[in-house]
């Protein structure tokens, strides 16, 4: 089975690979960039500003940026006046990574697990509860951004679904960290190591338990289905 998956969808396993580690390697070298050229954001126009959304839009759809990265970062730059901004570049991010996703695997994967009918059926049920699925997988702060609209997409959710779904469940976590970034004095330091204190790091504990807890509870549910049918 291992030796067929990689075999078979070796440009999707690889490029899901790639966005779980660019975040990781992009984060420090940005945030020190960001540090030693804080005035090329300070006094943006309207229509920079604009420019600006789209161009963090495609940096968090290919992984370049960390959804944190840009809420602290926009937050503690321009205010809670741009705010829809970020909300609309999340949006953004999702459609363009989940059109690439697409792009990329060709219904491969979904071919792939066409050839074992109880994975398939695994599948079929998460597809069923995919609002609820995309919801708890953007809830979660540790959940990389690019990597779950990846691996989303391959479940085949309605467009539509995806996006609205996305973005209900990137808020809670979007409103907490572009607070931090509205609230903090030296960007460097908010960049490296956010300090939420004691109940914000609370709120982001609540966030994680609450995604994995749904996600385990949609997954084990989906399987015994899955089983069932399939006897």
């Amino acid at each position: 089975m291992w030796k067929k998956l990689l075999k078979q969808n070796t440009g999707t396993l690889l490029y899901s690979l790639l966005l779980v580690v660019i975040p990781v390697l992009a984060s420090s070298g940005l945030a020190l960039w960001l540090y030693h050229n804080q005035e090329l954001l300070q006094s943006l126009s309207p229509l920079q500003q604009i420019l600006y959304f789209l161009v963090v839009s495609l940096t968090m759809a290919f992984a370049i940026t960390p959804t944190t990265f840009v809420a602290l970062a926009t937050g503690f730059f321009f205010g809670w006046g741009s705010f829809p901004g970020v909300v609309i570049s999340y949006g953004v991010a999702a459609l363009i990574g989940y059109a690439v996703a697409r792009l990329i695997d060709h219904g491969k994967m979904t071919a792939f697990l066409h050839q074992f009918p109880k994975a398939e059926g695994v599948m079929n049920e998460l597809r069923e509860h995919s609002l609820s699925l995309i919801i708890l997988t953007r809830i979660s702060p540790v959940l990389p951004f690019a990597f779950m609209t990846f691996v989303l997409s391959l479940v085949q959710v309605p467009r539509g679904r995806f996006l609205l779904a996305s973005m209900l469940g990137m808020l809670p976590r979007t409103i907490f960290f572009f607070w931090m970034g509205t609230q903090a004095q030296d960007l460097l330091a908010l960049l490296k190591d956010p300090n939420a204190g004691t109940s914000g790091k609370l709120l982001l504990g609540g966030l994680v338990v609450i995604s994995l807890a749904g996600l385990y509870f949609l997954l084990n549910n989906a399987i015994k289905k899955a089983l069932n049918r399939s006897r």
